[in-house]
């Protein structure tokens, strides 16, 4: 009987796995670790000469232990990961009106189709004095706190003082706050004839639907191939860039995968044939394109699929997984990197606890003279990867390369013109102009077609920015670079003004035509 026992011992014992002594050693240290901060923050909290919040005391000691990883493992408070939310998630809850500060007066510049706003009959122009009877305006009020004061859970009410032009008296709305849709897809319109033309702001929760959508909208106007505009675009919802991706493939093509310390390899394929498969497609991207932009912009290059037009993408290919904590704070964990199909990671080198060196990148960059010239860009022979189809060389090791690079034009952006547009003067100019003149230009241009074909910003208005930068005590150098910043400043008004009138799809129909990248993407997908 005793050697029936310690044969069955033996063999359950087999069944357990074994561990070693570095693994016994690793959870001994982890754990002796935890009881040492938790005596830390006992002490702290019992023997502090002044009293302290717990609630702060942990909050620093994880964003302590956070700073000395890598760039993008972060924490937020509550309020902080609703407000980093809201832009992907694809709505929030409002009044559903664009607005502009104008003097320290919250002025209207659209209200959102067939919101709350819109139904009560709120017009752009109008001036929002008082919320909830409490003066907004001349207060020096933040945005902020605006937003705060506007926003509120669907259903409550908010009741708004408005001055009209042409009415004498206040006039009082009580708004009934809904969701408000947030569009991530920022401009879908033929930019040639048979030439799409898609700019995707952000990869969010319906970024594919309305990616879908604007897709037919644009066949129904005789599009044959499409260029994809992903510059600025920082990413966002990795599901969003693989569902994207996927149209543009066939069934079982790998888009990404993604391997950690901790995380098996994890790849994200094609589920089917793609509709848009055969569609011819330009991707364009910049140092501001990142993470989720990167996989989908990688993905149609190693796959053969798109030509990617631009500069070096930013380099982010962490993938952080949210730790969720029961008072609505949240911490974003990096678990694994991302690799583009051929194999390459998308993460540029960076030193833990460097976040500051690590924010620099970019200025870097410009000082190597990466943005303007493509020689000034070096790749380890280690990183050398090729392309799945055609076996063309990609390098891995930070971002994605263009196989067709653009410098970026410091004619068009001068020094003077970034300082008076740091200074906001002139979005603050467009903003008056419309202010001031829109009924006039709605009577003056009833398309946006004949806008875009006869106006142009009067004279007075650069006049007006020029006399405001000179009070500022900024000038430009010499005549040459005025001369050089007047273009750039025209057409930067002209787009604004298209903005305020109609919408941001007429704005990047405007600037477009400065765009170096866009211009440079339409010859190739022409040719």
């Amino acid at each position: 009987m005793n050697t029936l026992k310690t044969v069955l011992l033996s063999a359950a014992l087999a069944l357990i796995p074994l561990i070693s002594h570095a693994q016994l050693k690793e959870q001994s240290d982890g754990r002796e670790a935890m009881r040492k901060l938790s005596l830390a923050q006992m002490a702290i909290s019992s023997l502090y000469v002044d009293e302290v919040d717990d609630n702060l005391l942990v909050e620093d000691a994880i964003r302590g232990m956070l700073e000395k990883l890598d760039p993008h493992s972060s924490y937020t408070t509550a309020k902080e990961t609703k407000a980093l939310n809201e832009p992907l998630n694809g709505s929030f809850e409002g009044i559903g009106i664009q607005y502009n500060i104008i003097e320290d007066t919250l002025v209207v510049v659209q209200t959102i189709s067939k919101g709350p706003s819109e139904r009560v009959g709120l017009m752009a122009g109008d001036r929002i004095l008082t919320v909830n009877d409490t003066t907004i305006a001349g207060v020096k009020i933040t945005t902020p706190d605006i937003a705060k004061r506007l926003r509120g859970p669907k259903g409550t009410k908010v009741s708004l003082g408005v001055m009209r032009r042409g009415v004498p008296d206040m006039i009082h709305f009580t708004v009934v706050r809904d969701k408000i849709p947030v569009y991530t897809v920022d401009a879908k319109y033929m930019i040639a004839p048979k030439t799409g033309y898609i700019c995707i702001g952000s990869f969010g929760a319906n970024t594919y639907g309305e990616f879908m959508t604007a897709v037919e909208e644009l066949k129904g106007q005789g599009m044959e191939q499409l260029i994809v505009d992903l510059q600025n675009n920082g990413g966002g919802y990795l599901q969003s860039a693989v569902q994207i991706t996927s149209e543009f493939l066939s069934r079982g093509d790998l888009v990404v995968y993604t391997q950690g310390r901790s995380m098996k390899r994890s790849e994200y394929c094609a589920p089917s044939d793609g509709s848009l498969k055969n569609l011819k497609v330009c991707v364009l991207i910049n140092e501001y394109s990142a993470s989720a932009a990167e996989i989908f912009s990688g993905a149609l290059q190693d796959q053969d699929r798109a030509v990617i037009v631009g500069r070096r993408s930013f380099g982010k290919g962490l993938v952080q997984r949210p730790v969720e904590f029961e008072d609505g704070s949240m911490m974003r964990l990096t678990v694994s990197h991302y690799y583009t199909p051929s194999g390459r990671c998308i993460q540029k080198p960076f030193v833990k606890g460097e976040k500051e060196d690590y924010a620099r990148d970019i200025e870097r960059r410009l000082k190597r003279g990466e943005l303007f010239s493509q020689d000034s860009i070096h790749f380890n022979d280690s990183l050398r990867c090729t392309t799945l189809r055609k076996h063309r060389v990609v390098y891995g090791g930070g971002g994605i390369m263009p196989d067709v690079f653009v410098p970026l034009d410091t004619t068009q952006f001068t020094t003077f013109y970034r300082d008076i547009v740091s200074r906001s003067l002139v979005i603050n100019a467009s903003m008056r102009y419309v202010d001031a003149n829109r009924k006039k230009l709605k009577r003056d241009y009833p398309s946006f077609e004949s806008f875009l074909e006869s106006f142009d910003i009067p004279q007075t208005v650069i006049d007006g920015i020029l006399s405001e930068a000179d009070k500022l005590g900024v000038k430009p150098k010499d005549d040459n670079e005025l001369a050089n910043s007047l273009p750039m400043m025209r057409l930067q008004l002209k787009a604004l003004v298209a903005r305020d009138i109609w919408d941001m799809n007429e704005y990047y129909h405007v600037i477009n035509a400065s765009n170096r990248i866009v211009q440079k993407g339409l010859e190739v997908i022409s040719n």
